[in-house]
């Protein structure tokens, strides 16, 4: 995680940003034309081979807000709203909080702190969240009650003691240390990161469920779902939205996200919030 403040570059970028796009007049009119997408609740469930007693687990799992212009705060509010209406146990947040600028969380993070989680809510940090200051956002997540895990790990309270949340760091602009992330967690592990390319940080070591963004589903893609782009990162157009089985039993849910960047668009790939039942822990 870098722990300096932004750039001299990023910070001339940013100022460009805020006097051209004052008031947000990119997301605020997209939204109105509706093309940020309808927000949708995709569901999940994971049965593991593991036969515990516990009962099933909720995960919600947010990414990718991208606080700034090109996201309508409505959708983000939305987002915030809907998750806290599926009554989940545990929250997820995928990074990339904010686009630009640190300040594009103060008056998000608050939100996202109020979405109730009886074991707790947890992040880690994108690469958006790195370019800006990945300290003044991590501060203000803890501010919120959530808690960042970079390259670290927390142990699920009872009765799923038998499941650590695995945060890694980010895989462009941050420093993965799998070792770090995975120490001492001897149960089922809920591998967290920002991008499907977090999976070669990983390399062999074990997981039972992945969740992760950062690939927007292409963000404009084609019908069916094929991403024009793909954003940085090798796995990015491989693993660019929904569930995969890997080797191991292992299984990868990567989200299209919440928010916009670049364009306030979303074509063919609506934003959305991830449930994950997951059941044998």
């Amino acid at each position: 995680m870098r722990s300096g403040p932004i750039s001299g570059v990023l910070r001339t970028v940013s100022r460009l940003e805020q006097a051209i796009f004052r008031g947000d007049w990119p997301a605020r009119l997209s939204r109105r034309l509706g093309l940020q997408g309808r927000l949708i609740v995709r569901r999940h469930r994971i049965d593991l081979a593991r036969a515990g007693v516990a009962p099933p687990l909720r995960i919600g799992f947010c990414t990718d807000f991208h606080s700034g212009p090109m996201t309508s705060r409505e959708l983000l509010l939305e987002a915030c709203r809907r998750l806290a209406e599926t009554r989940p146990d545990l929250v997820l947040f995928g990074g990339d909080f904010v686009d630009s600028r640190p300040e594009q969380l103060t008056w998000l993070a608050p939100r996202l702190g109020e979405v109730q989680a009886p074991l707790g809510r947890f992040a880690v940090l994108g690469n958006h969240d790195q370019w800006t200051d990945a300290r003044h956002v991590a501060e203000l997540l803890d501010e919120a009650g959530i808690q960042v895990l970079n390259n670290r790990n927390a142990r699920l309270p009872p009765p799923f003691e038998s499941a650590w949340v695995c945060g890694l760091d980010d895989h462009l602009e941050g420093t993965p240390d799998p070792e770090a992330a995975f120490a001492g967690a001897d149960g089922a592990r809920i591998a967290l990161m920002h991008s499907p390319s977090g999976i070669l940080d990983i390399g062999s070591h074990p997981f039972d469920i992945a969740f992760c963004g950062h690939t927007h589903g292409g963000q404009i893609a084609l019908p069916g779902g094929t991403p024009i782009l793909a954003p940085g990162g090798a796995l990015c157009r491989q693993y660019s939205r929904g569930r995969f089985e890997l080797p191991d039993g292992r299984t990868l849910l990567v989200s299209t996200g919440v928010g916009l960047t670049g364009l306030p668009v979303r074509l063919f790939a609506d934003p959305e919030i991830l449930v994950c039942e997951v059941h044998g822990l």
